[in-house]
């Protein structure tokens, strides 16, 4: 349901949705303003966050999760897209015009957001994150690229289609660049064994994080990256890696 209308109008005819939203009755069924009023404090104080957390903390605390699966999918939005403010100031620093002089060492380059998640904690990568609509691109299960506006859904989901944990950001934010966080926030409810994740993934920073959390990390080899650093799966871990295809289901989602 994409709109509050099309809630309304299931609301008319669902009986057993009626009653868990507190009506017994057509006539008890709110307003549309009264449910736009409501999502928006729902969304302000985070309310589905926290029941969310609540129901994984009572559920799946003390179980050993095999898998956990890392993904994304886009989420359309009908807003306007945000643009980059524009400040008439260059984006980076202007470099002095010509070389170096003899043994002056070149200027040290500016960390990337991976490399500053290594020494942030989670509040403050949730800080960090974009979360204005803009847009998005990312390819498909076929290759194609898409396009949208909205936003990107960051998903993990363990064994039996379980949602763990959850991270809205802008659209154009790189799934790399959630995967640490999103690892933070899953570790701190359950415990698992095996992240898996597809090629947007592979970064070292990715894998040591893993690691030092006592994981198993199973990353489709990126293959832009370095060939020399390159490793091809064992068939024991492309075997575990399907299971990413299969226990995700972000669509469904």
């Amino acid at each position: 349901m994409g709109s509050t209308r099309q809630l309304l109008e299931r609301l008319e005819c669902d009986v057993a949705l009626r009653r868990i939203c507190g009506g017994e009755s057509k006539r008890e069924i709110p307003h549309e303003s009264q449910f736009s009023r409501a999502f928006s404090e729902f969304a302000e104080t985070e309310l589905p966050q926290r029941l969310h957390a609540a129901l994984i903390e009572a559920t799946q605390k003390d179980r050993l999760i095999g898998h956990i699966s890392r993904d994304s999918t886009e989420i359309e939005a009908r807003e306007k897209p945000v643009r980059p403010p524009v400040t008439g100031e260059p984006a980076q620093p202007l470099r002095k015009r010509g070389r170096r002089k003899q043994g002056t060492p070149p200027p040290a380059p500016e960390p990337t957001r991976l490399e500053r998640q290594s020494k942030m904690t989670l509040e403050e990568m949730m800080a960090d994150w974009p979360r204005a609509c803009n847009v998005g691109s990312k390819k498909n299960s076929k290759g194609y690229t898409e396009t949208w506006i909205g936003y990107k859904l960051h998903l993990d989901v363990a064994d039996g289609q379980i949602p763990i944990s959850c991270i809205l950001t802008s659209a154009s934010l790189p799934d790399s660049q959630a995967a640490i966080p999103l690892a933070e926030l899953s570790a701190r409810r359950i415990t698992n064994l095996y992240d898996l994740m597809d090629s947007a993934y592979d970064a070292e920073a990715i894998h040591e994080h893993s690691r030092r959390w006592g994981h198993v990390p199973i990353i489709d080899p990126n293959p832009r990256r370095d060939t020399a650093k390159k490793a091809e799966l064992q068939a024991e871990e492309k075997r575990r890696n399907h299971l990413k295809n299969n226990s995700t289901c972000h669509r469904d989602l």
